[in-house]
């Protein structure tokens, strides 16, 4: 599997471009659908499927577009609809934890709430798409609307007990960097480190 980071948008969004052959899958496409549009067809890449790992709007700004071109429902947990902003008509809703394979990629889809309701985390292959769960050294904000800080200390704990060669690929490339390992993360990210000590307390 391939793994393109797309750099999009003023707030340093990462879009994912997974592909295996000519078969690809999008994460988080945002913000300039053209140079989505161009890629795949520059590379000559079927559009299997797109998911987004919560409903913020910087994750999924103009994708309406790319989805009704591409005859395609996006991939989002149910609780982060109405926060989308999208069409129910272009949504493939889902509640917890899923197992799909969509074409030639194996998708497991860990519930991860704490950034927003409906956060998820994508494991595919080695490769754990977080959005703005966990970024290298920090995680994703709990000031706002639908988050909650109590559960995204059980999702940093709970991914940090995925494998410790599992590769990051974070929603924003905050600091110039979007990706790191989970055994990294576990070791120097201050954040995970107290989830962990807060979860052996109990």
């Amino acid at each position: 599997m391939n793994i393109d980071v797309i750099n999009l948008g003023p707030m340093g969004n990462c879009t994912y471009l997974l592909t295996e052959g000519t078969e690809a899958v999008l994460i988080d496409p945002a913000w300039d659908m053209n140079y989505l549009e161009h890629i795949l067809s520059e590379k000559k890449l079927n559009l299997l499927a797109v998911f987004f790992t919560h409903g913020h709007f910087d994750h999924i700004k103009f994708s309406q577009d790319l989805l009704q071109k591409h005859h395609l429902q996006a991939f989002l947990e149910e609780n982060d609809l109405a926060l989308s902003g999208l069409e129910p008509q272009f949504v493939h809703t889902y509640r917890g934890e899923q197992h799909l394979q969509i074409g030639p990629f194996k998708v497991h889809i860990i519930p991860t709430p704490g950034h927003t309701a409906g956060g998820v985390c994508l494991h595919i292959g080695n490769a754990l798409f977080t959005g703005d769960t966990l970024f290298p050294g920090a995680c994703g904000r709990v000031d706002l609307p639908s988050s909650n800080p109590r559960q995204m200390r059980q999702s940093l704990v709970k991914l940090s007990k995925l494998p410790e060669d599992t590769q990051i690929f974070a929603g924003h490339a905050y600091g110039g960097k979007c990706s790191s390992t989970i055994g990294y993360e576990r070791l120097k990210n201050p954040f995970m480190r107290n989830a962990i000590r807060d979860e052996e307390r109990l």
